[in-house]
């Protein structure tokens, strides 16, 4: 398979701006400049290009959002926040290939007529901040950022924020308000950033895997970008692969693949000749799959749903037989009782709550009704009952556990401890 994102991740100093030149970076400018902002808009529209971040939301009608005829600044962000427990694939798109990533940014703010974007970065990602300010640096000396890029007469500055290790500001209205100074407090939609977003102007969010598509789809057509996936999820996605595995890492797969395939013959299979208990296709934020259900399941936004999970931001975990599923749901627990910004009350509440009762039924104590305490307090957090979903980031995966592997549960209770031999080293990456 052709690679979209990581073609160029093993040549040596791709990071360094001759190098990513020559094989390629910043040359889609030429041609997005000899068209117009919508031209490139409907470009990607027609690619099918679907957010990477969690959502999965069409990239371009998303940016047609932004008011036409607006006199206000108009901002682009790019999340780089990658917070979710699981992931790491942004990390390496900066390690790897930063230009490409830059580039894609530079597309993103010419469609949406955007002069000053930011980079919004995870507070404890200081070597690759280093990396985006060398490259910035770079491009600007080489004429692709300041003013009149390529005497196209457009202007793009772009800077970075730093944050500060909040979960929380993953979410776009709560990095906003992280991003202008204040708390980061999730805001009530409507309106929407690309309605009044950053110091109430128009903005758009984009997750930094989605925007390093770009080049590919401006440099190639819609139609190249489509020829790889599924008719509804089109083009390759970034997986961190973790978990009680053989080959842990970033993988560049086509949409659409099998996990079973993905599995045996990416990952190596599971590890330490294991057998395959259950996998976690999106992230932590998200319902777990059987070994049963897993290998029946294709990566791709559609499959996943009807599975009743998500790919979400692709934090792939796996876990082997010997795994103790109450433990790991009390792990996931008390990361959201603790990233919780304490905004909503059955949010601020019920994240503690349902980390207690996790926690009593993983130590031996705990009791009959305690499942049926967890499945209530879950279904009063979410669904629309806090200003942000972060509280059915919780809910969803205690569900999930609940249904699927239940009898776990159960039998912590009625054993008044934990029947397994617990082995989550893998789990913890």
């Amino acid at each position: 398979m052709e690679m979209i994102l990581s073609k160029n991740w093993s040549v040596k100093d791709q990071r360094k701006i001759d190098v990513a030149m020559k094989n390629g970076a910043y040359a889609s400018l030429e041609k997005i400049f000899k068209m117009s902002p919508e031209q490139v808009t409907e470009e990607v529209k027609l690619s099918g290009l679907r957010g990477r971040g969690g959502a999965g939301f069409a990239t371009g009608m998303k940016w047609t959002f932004v008011p036409k005829e607006t006199t206000r600044p108009i901002y682009l962000i790019n999340n780089l926040d990658e917070s979710e427990p699981g992931t790491f694939k942004d990390r390496a798109i900066v390690e790897k290939d930063p230009h490409m990533m830059i580039e894609g940014m530079i597309i993103a703010a010419y469609a949406i007529k955007s002069h000053t974007a930011y980079i919004y970065i995870r507070g404890e990602y200081h070597k690759q901040w280093e990396i985006i300010e060398e490259a910035l640096k770079e491009a600007a000396k080489k004429g692709f950022l300041g003013k009149n890029i390529l005497g196209s007469g457009f202007d793009l500055n772009i800077y970075q924020h730093r944050g500060a290790g909040a979960y929380i500001c993953g979410e776009e209205t709560a990095l906003l308000s992280s991003l202008e100074g204040g708390r980061g407090y999730p805001r009530i939609k409507p309106p929407f950033p690309a309605i009044a977003g950053a110091w109430g102007c128009p903005t758009i969010v984009n997750n930094t895997e989605t925007l390093t598509n770009l080049p590919f789809i401006l440099n190639n057509g819609a139609a190249a970008f489509k020829k790889f996936g599924t008719e509804k999820s089109p083009g390759t996605k970034l997986i961190s692969a973790s978990g009680h595995i053989n080959r842990p890492g970033v993988y560049e797969i086509e949409m659409g693949l099998p996990i079973r395939t993905f599995l045996e013959e990416h990952l190596g299979g599971v590890w330490k000749g294991q057998k395959l208990k259950g996998v976690v296709p999106g992230g932590s934020s998200f319902a777990p799959l059987t070994a049963e259900e897993a290998y029946q399941t294709n990566l791709d936004f559609e499959s996943c749903a009807a599975a009743e999970t998500s790919l979400g931001s692709g934090g792939f975990y796996v876990m082997d037989e010997t795994t103790c599923m109450v433990r790991l749901l009390q792990f996931t627990a008390k990361f959201y009782e603790h990233e919780s910004c304490g905004q909503c009350t059955p949010c601020r509440e019920g994240t503690g709550w349902v980390s207690q009762i996790v926690r009593r039924i993983e130590s031996g104590h705990g009791r009959e009704r305690d499942l049926a305490l967890l499945n209530d307090v879950c279904k009063n957090m979410m669904n629309g009952r806090t200003i942000c979903v972060f509280a059915d980031a919780l809910a969803m995966p205690v569900l999930g556990f609940l249904k699927k592997f239940g009898n776990e549960f159960e039998e912590h209770i009625k054993l008044g401890r934990c029947p397994h031999s617990v082995s989550l080293r893998g789990l913890r990456a």
